[in-house]
């Protein structure tokens, strides 16, 4: 199905482009990040709309006051590091402002953090970059409230909005552990990227007794056999979630930035960047189970010749979805600001989720990621049915 608007935006300074796609509105509004990279294209932001309204999706339940929105996603041309980007960022929003004052609700994604995109909405005179769903909210004020409460709350110095994805996507990788009939203790893990989703998804890996072998950022691969130790490389990053190679420990190991797919491992966890796993590099891959923490990582043709070899890979959507689905439990009150609900929550239904996913696997037989679809589809219709109700 054709997303329902696509938006390209020109920036009047740098001529550098902005998307929006909206895929699809439900009660009137959307949901999807806006991210900044350089060399982003229409056709990626069009592929993330529809993901989004399939991760909106997933988590329909009727006895939820949250109701899952649309599909949106925006992304802009630029490289984060360039000193240009807060103009360019301040630019955009002016350009789409009248779509996320009434339509899009959005936040960070890859190479914007939160913090800056609510400098920027407050600076141009918005009240929010959710602000699009107020009006669906039955009690504005204590839902704001609530969700600002939500946004103080840390764990160990890291704010909880950092690690509602990785719990979800450590929870995506155990799930699929059990469902396989695979062991957690000792089972090895490799992430790739260590910025928020990476990060917390190490640790919460860790935490479940997976052996975290390898880690990689910007600047290379980190691997230990024995394990490494994921707190103190937590402690060590800098905003780009780049380790200092001084902090790490005897046993440790670096190898070359390309290196992190072809570590032996049992489970990887591509967690920075898309369409990274190709048909040209897919036979490196050594793990049984690719958990997808990135936004596309795996490429179709890719996921053809891994699903021949036998490896499952947990779609995008599903694996990373908890973030977003957090935002709006917390903001709709179907649990409050609390890291105990909020870890049970998302816990509670990526099991459900995944469950459901590997059984409609089974019985067809397909892959994970057509079972995901075929659930997904099921769940549009009774949103569907509930918005013409």
């Amino acid at each position: 199905m054709a997303p329902l608007l696509e938006v390209t935006w020109t920036d009047p300074v740098t001529d550098r482009q902005g998307f929006l796609v909206i895929d699809r509105l439900v009660r009137g509004v959307c949901s999807g990040g806006l991210r900044m990279r350089a060399g982003c294209t229409l056709d990626e932001v069009r592929g993330l709309a529809a993901g989004m309204t399939r991760k909106e999706a997933l988590y329909y339940r009727p006895s939820n006051r949250y109701v899952p929105l649309g599909g949106a996603k925006g992304g802009i041309d630029c490289d984060p590091h360039d000193p240009r980007m807060r103009g360019i960022l301040t630019r955009y929003l002016r350009g789409v402002r009248a779509l996320v004052e009434r339509h899009w609700t959005t936040g960070e994604d890859l190479g914007l953090h939160q913090k800056l995109i609510d400098e920027v909405v407050t600076e141009i005179g918005m009240e929010s970059s959710i602000q699009a769903v107020y009006p669906l909210l039955p009690d504005r004020a204590a839902a704001i409230s609530r969700l600002r409460r939500a946004f103080s709350l840390s764990v160990d110095g890291i704010a909880l909005p950092d690690l509602a994805g990785g719990i979800g996507v450590a929870e995506a990788a155990l799930a699929s552990l059990t469902e396989l009939g695979l062991p957690h203790e000792g089972t090895r893990a490799v992430i790739q990227g260590f910025g928020s989703m990476g990060g917390s998804t190490a640790r919460y890996l860790a935490q479940a007794g997976l052996r975290i072998v390898a880690v990689s950022d910007a600047l290379g691969v980190i691997t230990n056999p024995a394990g490494l130790d994921v707190e103190l490389l937590l402690r060590s990053r800098n905003a780009f979630g780049e380790i200092p190679r001084s902090c790490l420990r005897p046993g440790d190991t670096t190898l070359p930035v390309d290196a992190w797919l072809s570590v032996d491992t049992d489970v990887l966890v591509p967690a920075a960047i898309s369409y990274c796993i190709t048909p040209a590099n897919q036979h490196l891959v050594r793990a049984r189970l690719i958990v997808e923490a990135a936004n596309l990582p795996v490429l179709p043709a890719a996921e053809a010749s891994l699903t021949a070899r036998g490896i499952h890979v947990v779609p995008d959507f599903v694996a990373n979805s908890a973030t977003n689905a957090w935002w709006w439990w917390t903001l709709f009150g179907d649990i409050d600001a609390s890291i105990s609900e909020a870890t049970h929550q998302i816990r509670t239904e990526m099991h459900r989720i995944l469950s459901t996913v590997f059984a409609l696997a089974r019985s067809t037989p397909t892959t994970l990621r057509a079972a995901a679809v075929a659930f997904t589809t099921d769940q549009l219709a009774s949103i569907d049915g509930l918005a013409a109700g």
